[in-house]
């Protein structure tokens, strides 16, 4: 992806943003922005420019009352993402490839919101290399988008995500957390639970040529990419059966655990698409 065809996304958090600099969020804070929010004393909030007559006749204690407005504020955007070497699986479309597309799609969108962008890559344990803080650089996602491209993945697990928290900064953060979950449960459920502080958007990334092959049968040479261990197995339609049911009996356990969480993951089966984060924040 270069840099004229990148495409911008447009997020939102599910709360009020509690940042301190200007921004593009709806906040509760602050007393010079434009969204009403309620009424207070003057001595509480001494403007005498948003002086509201009304309020101030009606207040039984005949106080001067004024209108108190908040100001919109950024927010700190992170991604989160699955380094293990399952993620460099090549099918429709390279998952790597996806990653490193949403991540520039997602820091130029960041840019261009006012937020500031970080990324956080974890296999075994967290990437320092790949580790960046917390930036409102312009180009920064480009360059890093780049750097996963030619990444070769060989990591055994995607434990790692479990001490990304770690590296998360204490404001509450909208984070995406990028993986295609191949992972047990029960470590799913405690990536989740160490970073419920945050607004969490798991993004699921799957290829349908994960759980399927094109031929009808026939011996075929399956490799699992984290341990490297390769079987060979006689590929025939009651095997492709017992595949697709695995893969929708995952589909549905998944959503289970989220649901139970209260997130809405989002999957991306091939190619990355803005257009469809966009509507699904919106939907």
């Amino acid at each position: 992806m270069t840099a004229v065809a990148v495409r911008e996304l447009h997020y939102r958090t599910g709360s009020p943003a509690l940042g301190h600099f200007p921004g593009a969020h709806r906040s509760t804070r602050g007393d010079s922005g434009f969204e009403f929010r309620g009424h207070a004393s003057l001595l509480d909030a001494p403007d005498p420019r948003r002086l509201d007559l009304h309020a101030s006749l009606r207040d039984a204690f005949g106080n001067w009352i004024v209108r108190v407005y908040s100001q919109r504020k950024s927010i700190p955007v992170v991604m989160v993402a699955d380094l293990s070497a399952s993620m460099g699986f090549v099918g429709t479309a390279p998952k790597l490839e996806v990653l490193a597309d949403f991540v520039e799609s997602l820091s130029w969108s960041a840019w261009r919101t006012g937020d500031s962008f970080g990324f956080i890559g974890c296999d075994a344990t967290v990437r320092n290399e790949l580790l960046l803080p917390q930036t409102r650089s312009r180009g920064v996602g480009s360059t890093l988008a780049n750097t996963l491209r030619g990444l070769h993945l060989h990591g055994a697990s995607a434990r790692g995500l479990a001490l990304a928290h770690r590296h998360l900064g204490r404001q509450r953060s909208l984070v995406f957390l990028v993986s295609d979950f191949h992972l047990p449960l029960p470590e799913i459920e405690a990536v989740l639970d160490s970073m419920a502080h945050h607004d969490l958007m798991p993004v699921i990334v799957w290829d349908p040529l994960e759980f399927t092959l094109t031929a009808q049968r026939g011996l075929a040479n399956v490799i699992d990419p984290e341990s490297g261990q390769r079987r060979l197995v006689w590929w025939r339609p009651a095997l492709r059966q017992q595949w697709v049911a695995a893969r929708q009996a995952r589909h549905e356990a998944l959503l289970k655990l989220f649901r139970a969480k209260r997130l809405k993951p989002l999957f991306i089966e091939g190619a990355f698409d803005a257009d469809a984060v966009t509507r699904h924040f919106h939907s």
